[in-house]
């Protein structure tokens, strides 16, 4: 890749979107940050992009030769709109794809592990970002977030269930070292915080940081399916995907640390009360 190149971010007024697009223009790249209402983003082209529009894909792929591929979200099936996507992309000299995953998603699997899967034969150079659950679930618009303001509890189905918490300021980093290094990662890449944490930890986290009590409420598989479905307003296929993802948790899946972030940036990764304190959590007001 050459250091005259355009980043094509997708996503990019979103919580890893912003960060990617944001410090690929501090490193002095060229970046069109690709959002549906093409918002603008200072230092940045901004484009009209819609996953389920293609006649937005043409001006948002014009001169890019790199590209940052969030899904969108709430899609079970991600793959009927991208494919088509990636296919120009290709055809239209892109050469780069970073794709954003799961740590939960293996190539092959649901969702976006559709994508995953077939990402290799479609570019010479690649990589798939494997974040565990982000540390902002627990700041901004988050559902977590929201109730953790506004009742002092976090809901979940993971039981006991440990989760390696990553900071979306460190997802960024790896994303920005995949689309600009010299040579591709060529692999998937599972980015985790220092530490893995169980709910009833981050609840003791967040409390100690806020100075207010806090619970981690424990819902079984339905519990968790229904309540984001009715107060999430998830839909029903998706909730059911990510309560069946908390059970995983429960269950060990996500119980894990890796060194990726520090090998790939030369840093280690933020742990869970950096990130609060740095995103605000303490300074806000209960809103209930």
């Amino acid at each position: 890749m050459t250091a005259t190149g355009t980043t094509l971010v997708i996503g990019a007024t979103g919580t890893t979107g912003s960060r990617t697009a944001a410090q690929l223009l501090a490193a002095g790249h060229r970046v069109k940050a690709a959002s549906r209402r093409a918002t603008p983003v200072p230092g940045a082209e901004a484009v009209r992009f819609d996953w389920y529009a293609p006649a937005t894909f043409d001006d948002a792929l014009a001169e890019a030769d790199r590209v940052y591929l969030v899904p969108p979200v709430g899609d079970p099936d991600p793959a009927t709109v991208m494919l088509p996507f990636l296919k120009q992309a290709r055809a239209g000299g892109v050469r780069r794809a970073v794709l954003l995953s799961s740590s939960a998603v293996p190539a092959g699997g649901p969702a976006v592990g559709a994508v995953h899967q077939v990402l290799p034969g479609l570019f010479e150079e690649w990589a798939v970002l494997r974040p565990s659950w982000f540390m902002q679930n627990f700041t901004g618009d988050h559902a977590h977030a929201t109730t953790l303001r506004e009742n002092g509890t976090v809901l979940t189905a993971t039981g006991d269930g440990r989760v390696g918490f990553v900071d979306a300021d460190d997802i960024a980093a790896v994303a920005v070292h995949a689309l600009t290094d010299a040579t591709a990662p060529g692999t998937d890449l599972v980015l985790t915080g220092p530490e893995a944490l169980s709910y009833d930890d981050v609840a003791a986290v967040y409390a100690d940081v806020t100075g207010r009590p806090v619970a981690h409420q424990r819902l079984t598989y339905e519990g968790m399916r229904d309540h984001l479905t009715r107060a999430a307003g998830i839909p029903a296929e998706f909730a059911a995907m990510l309560a069946a993802m908390d059970q995983a948790i429960a269950e060990g899946s996500e119980d894990r640390t890796t060194d990726t972030v520090e090998r790939l940036t030369g840093r280690p990764p933020h742990d869970l009360r950096t990130v609060l304190l740095r995103e605000g959590v303490g300074r806000e007001q209960p809103t209930g």
